[in-house]
């Protein structure tokens, strides 16, 4: 029967030699065929390849990954340890897009040995949504990048006239937009618009309104603004 500073040791070599050196074939002599419990209380059946598999995810994410155990307790045939992950986001995680941003996941696992030594129930718990957190705030600046870039740069000058436009989305990214289109006769045309939605999408459809509002302004400019409206309209919802 292994002594619990044995376990706390073999929970180390885990962390060591399989995570952070990436010696993948120690998981067999640690991990037995194991039960894990996941967080939403269901339970599967594991075994050294999934172990493999799972720190293989971690690894390809993120290449330069350190993992440390900061705190170890042991009782009777359990380990707990609180252990911090940090490395940076160079590959797909788990349907997330890479950030190239330095990121800290931190957890606790508990793992149970057997008589043997091995590994045979886990318990475990990551902030993996730090990095989904990452992620969507990436999007979110990409998306007020096409926003701002989709906004006009200077405000027409119109004889007895003064024009200051003030923008200010609701939420990180709005779908509202404004805009000038100068036309014959010294007339000036104004838009201005909400794509329904937010974040990139919104500011995809906002840019690509700006765009086809341009043409339809120069190209119908004797047209009304309803008429212009309905041309852009129909062309918008082809797409």
């Amino acid at each position: 029967m292994p002594t619990e500073e044995e376990n706390k040791s073999s929970f180390r070599r885990y962390l060591e030699e399989v995570f952070n050196q990436g010696n993948l074939e120690v998981a067999d002599e640690i991990f037995d065929r194991y039960v894990s419990h996941q967080p939403d209380g269901s339970t599967l059946e594991r075994s050294p390849e999934d172990v493999k598999r799972f720190v293989g995810e971690f690894r390809s994410a993120f290449p330069d990954l350190r993992i440390s155990a900061d705190d170890q307790i042991a009782d009777g045939d359990k380990v707990v340890t609180r252990v911090a992950l940090r490395g940076t986001h160079r590959g797909m995680f788990r349907g997330t897009a890479p950030t190239g941003r330095q990121v800290e996941i931190n957890g606790i696992t508990i793992f149970r040995f057997s008589s043997e030594g091995k590994v045979v129930e886990s318990w475990d718990s990551y902030d993996q949504f730090r990095v989904m957190r990452q992620s969507i705030e990436q999007e979110l600046r990409m998306a007020r990048s096409i926003q701002q870039a989709s906004l006009p740069k200077e405000v027409p000058k119109l004889e007895g006239w003064q024009i200051s436009p003030f923008y200010q989305p609701a939420r990180e990214v709005g779908g509202d937009f404004y805009d000038f289109h100068l036309l014959s006769e010294g007339r000036l045309g104004l838009v201005v618009g909400d794509a329904t939605g937010k974040g990139i999408p919104a500011a995809l459809v906002m840019s690509t309104t700006c765009g086809m509002l341009q043409l339809a302004a120069q190209a119908l400019d004797s047209s009304s603004p309803g008429e212009i409206l309905e041309r852009v309209n129909e062309a918008l919802l082809a797409r």
